[in-house]
């Protein structure tokens, strides 16, 4: 019997699309919680007392990008270099094994992939993501992936979702993004692309 959300979603997502873009963190992967977590430990090490739903909240944001709101909210100073690679050891060290994927997305890319072109764009760094691609069982069907720092600016901007659909050499128009989070959404609509909210099964 087929997973009733993955046949919601794949209902949603019927149409004339040439590439299929995925976020990673919270869309493919059940990893927010860890994620928040490492955010929360690394900031206790500066003496940050963060509220972790603030990770929820500018999901799919670059590391840098997030780091420099905190140190907005919290009056903290916070080396975003520094912060990144540390949260990148601790999530490394304790987190990354523990991830899981979400499996009817998961489901979703894997038979999607014999029908249109697959991306994955991240705002997390190449080597967690790529890992966590590996983990979860989606690498071998992933054409290009793109991760913080890979273009000038990140989500909620347009550019990484734009950079995906340069580098596969599709028209943005025939994109579809599948994210889990309000920037990957906005991010979608600046690049001109339709959109479907995983958790939600929304479609815009």
């Amino acid at each position: 019997m087929e997973d009733s959300n993955f046949l919601r979603l794949s209902k949603l997502t019927e149409g004339d699309y040439e590439a299929f873009l995925y976020d990673c963190d919270g869309t493919l992967a059940d990893n927010m919680p860890a994620h928040a977590a490492t955010y929360v430990e690394v900031a206790k090490g500066y003496n940050v007392d963060m509220d972790p739903a603030i990770i929820d909240e500018l999901a799919g944001w670059p590391i840098a990008n997030v780091v420099e709101e905190l140190n907005l909210r919290y009056g903290a100073t916070m080396d975003p270099t520094e912060f990144r690679s540390r949260k990148a050891q601790v999530f490394a060290d304790k987190y990354i094994s523990k991830v899981l994927p979400i499996p009817y997305v998961v489901e979703h890319l894997k038979v999607n992939s014999k029908k249109v072109r697959i991306a994955v764009v991240s705002g997390g760094d190449r080597i967690a993501v790529q890992h966590t691609l590996e983990l979860i069982g989606v690498s071998e069907y992933v054409e290009v992936l793109v991760c913080a720092g890979e273009t000038l600016r990140g989500k909620p901007f347009a550019d990484p979702f734009l950079k995906a659909a340069e580098l596969l050499g599709v028209d943005p128009k025939k994109c579809l993004v599948f994210e889990d989070g309000v920037p990957g959404v906005k991010a979608a609509e600046a690049a001109g692309m339709h959109w479907v909210r995983i958790d939600q099964f929304k479609f815009g």
